[in-house]
C-alpha cells in the first residue's frame, strides 16, 4: 500500500490515495499502521477519494480503529496533498466528512500549499445533537464528577464530540490519569474529546487534548475550534483566538452573525511511502 504520512501541527495521519489505492479493511489497517514501534507510527488512517456530491470525500480511522466524523487538522492535510500531488488545480475546493461538506481556501506558495482556511461549519450546542447527557441548553459551564472531582465542562460538537475543561497551568496537568475518565464517562453516549484549556489573555489560549480514541495528541483542529465556542460563551476571550497546542498554534475565528467558525493552519508533508500490510488484513 502506497502512503503518505501528513501532519497538522503535529496531528499525524498516514494518507492513502483511494483514487489509486485500494483498502478494504480499514479498521484493522489504522490500527497497523499507526503503532509506532511495528507499523508507521501516527494518529490514525485517512483515505482520499472520490465524491459524489464534493470534491473529494476524506474518512477518518482513529489509532484503535474506530471512526472520527471529523478531523481539522487532517482535512488540511487532504487540501495540501490533492493540491500539490496534482489531484486538482483549484485553491477552492469542498470536501465531503462524516460532518458534512467543509470548504477550504488553500494558500499557495511556491507552487505548494501552504497553509489552509478551513469553514469549519456551525458549532452544534443542543446536548441531544453532541451528544451529552444533561439537561441544560446549551451546555455551557456545567458541573461533572470525574475521579470524584467536580469540574465544570462546557460542551460543543464540530461533527464530533467535545468537552471543554478551563483550568489554570494546564501544561503540568497529567492527562492520561484522567483523560481516559472523561473519554468514557457515562454522560457522553459516544465518548467524548477533551480540552483542557488555560485562557491567557483575550485572544490567546493554551491547550491540551485527550482525543477519543487516540490517547493525548499534540493537536486537535476540531478541539481547537470547540475550544474557541466555548471560550466566547463563557465570555472569556473575542471571537478570533489564537490557540497555543502542544504542536503549533491555530488560528480559529466564530462569525457569530454567519454562525460559522474558521479555521487556518498549516499542513506539513512528513514522507512518502510504501508498506506490505500482513496477511488479513490487506
Amino acid at each position: 500500500m502506497k502512503f503518505t504520512k501528513m501532519h497538522g501541527i503535529g496531528n499525524d495521519y498516514v494518507y492513502v490515495n483511494c483514487f489509486e489505492e485500494s483498502v478494504k479493511n480499514p479498521a484493522e489497517v489504522s490500527k497497523f499502521v499507526s503503532d509506532r514501534h511495528f507499523g508507521i507510527g501516527s494518529d490514525g488512517l485517512i483515505l482520499i477519494s472520490p465524491s459524489a456530491i464534493a470534491d473529494f470525500r476524506m474518512n477518518i480511522y482513529n489509532a484503535d480503529g474506530s471512526q472520527a466524523e471529523m478531523c481539522g487538522n487532517g482535512i488540511r492535510c487532504v487540501a495540501k496533498y490533492v493540491y500539490d500531488y496534482g489531484l486538482t488545480d483549484k485553491t477552492e475546493i469542498s470536501v465531503e466528512t462524516l460532518a458534512g461538506i467543509k470548504y477550504l481556501r488553500l494558500q499557495v506558495e511556491n507552487g505548494k500549499v501552504a497553509s489552509v482556511e478551513v469553514n469549519m461549519g456551525a458549532p452544534i450546542l443542543e446536548p441531544k445533537e453532541i451528544p451529552v447527557a444533561v439537561e441544560e441548553s446549551p451546555v455551557v459551564n456545567v458541573p461533572v464528577e470525574v475521579k470524584g472531582k467536580i469540574y465544570h465542562m462546557t460542551c460543543v460538537s464540530m461533527g464530533n464530540p467535545h468537552a471543554i475543561i478551563f483550568m489554570n497551568n494546564v501544561k503540568d496537568l497529567d492527562i492520561a490519569a484522567i483523560g481516559p475518565y472523561f473519554e468514557n464517562h457515562t454522560v457522553f453516549p459516544k465518548r467524548t474529546n477533551t480540552e483542557f484549556v488555560e485562557v491567557l489573555d483575550r485572544n490567546t489560549v493554551n491547550m491540551r487534548v485527550w482525543e477519543r480514541g487516540s490517547d493525548e495528541t499534540l493537536a486537535c483542529g476540531t478541539g481547537a475550534c470547540a475550544t474557541t465556542v466555548a471560550c466566547i460563551l463563557n465570555d472569556k476571550t473575542e471571537s478570533e483566538v489564537t490557540v497555543h497546542l502542544l504542536g503549533g498554534d491555530l488560528k480559529i475565528r466564530w462569525d457569530r452573525e454567519a454562525n460559522q467558525v474558521y479555521m487556518t493552519g498549516p499542513a506539513t508533508v512528513v514522507f512518502d511511502g510504501e508498506i506490505t500490510l500482513p496477511d488479513g488484513i490487506a
